[in-house]
């Protein structure tokens, strides 16, 4: 009776989920494989086969990944340091975290135009101090892409991990350095793994954020096209919602593969869950 209950209560949202995201998914998934009432898979052959949109298709790939490992790397030493501060200054530390995200992505994007432009604040203290001759060209560039997301999405990697952190007995550390580990060895042997439920969260949600952003690209990146960019080019500017679904369709099967493989990495890191 009681999980007759718990249905019930999942209902709503069930129905609201599967009328208003996974039909309409599976409708545009669909209407790929159809064109002038007939089966193809033309558009897909297209697709694969086009230089300029494996191009696009890989430097959406290296952008998303590089943006991943970078959020790694600064959100884990981070997310340990919060974890481990006492109750007052951890909200204090977390909300300081969590700022970026209650700022527009547009203004942060905007922000970063002029701080990385020729002009920018960081063209200008480079050639200040004699360390470059000529402004680098950072703007409209994959770098700063990167940049941008990374002042997008190193928030969810902070909080994913601190959740997980903070629930580490640190008994467990000492415990080791008693029995002779070193504390970077006890760290690695430990605390890593201990951690890697919240890696694979905060970097699903990193990549599959990067993988589908579009202010920012589109801001930063200037001419340099992202998956997302191009969809939206194809179905607002040339109006050719076919190719559009095409994309769409990719950018879906690309996300479920890498949930995939995270999880299998997941589980080779982790194999007693």
């Amino acid at each position: 009776m009681k999980k007759v209950y718990l249905w019930l209560l999942m209902l709503p949202g069930l129905l609201f989920l599967t009328l208003f995201m996974i039909v309409p998914i599976f409708m545009t998934i669909g209407s790929t494989f159809f064109q002038d009432g007939g089966f193809t898979i033309q558009g897909y052959v297209k697709l694969l086969g086009d230089p300029y949109i494996l191009k696009i298709l890989g430097t959406t790939l290296q952008v998303s990944v590089i943006t991943t490992i970078v959020c790694i790397v600064l959100g884990f030493p981070t997310a340990y340091y919060i974890s481990k501060t006492k109750a007052r200054t951890k909200g204090i530390l977390l909300a300081l975290a969590l700022f970026p995200l209650l700022t527009s992505a547009i203004v942060r994007s905007f922000s970063w135009m002029v701080i990385l432009g020729k002009n920018g604040i960081v063209n200008n203290i480079l050639t200040g101090i004699g360390l470059i001759d000529e402004p680098l060209k950072i703007l409209y560039t994959p770098t700063a892409m990167v940049i941008g997301l990374i002042h997008l999405f190193l928030p969810l990697m902070i909080i994913s991990l601190v959740g997980v952190m903070e629930n580490i007995d640190g008994d467990l550390l000492r415990a080791s350095e008693s029995l002779g580990a070193s504390r970077l060895k006890g760290f690695m042997n430990i605390i890593v793994p201990l951690c890697v439920p919240g890696l694979i969260v905060g970097s699903i949600l990193v990549f599959v954020g990067s993988l589908t952003a579009y202010t920012t690209p589109q801001l930063l990146g200037g001419k340099q096209r992202v998956v997302a960019t191009f969809l939206y080019q194809n179905a607002m500017t040339l109006n050719d919602w076919y190719m559009a679904s095409i994309i769409a369709t990719v950018m879906i099967v690309v996300t479920f593969v890498i949930i995939g493989l995270m999880n299998k990495l997941a589980r080779k890191l982790n194999p007693k869950g």
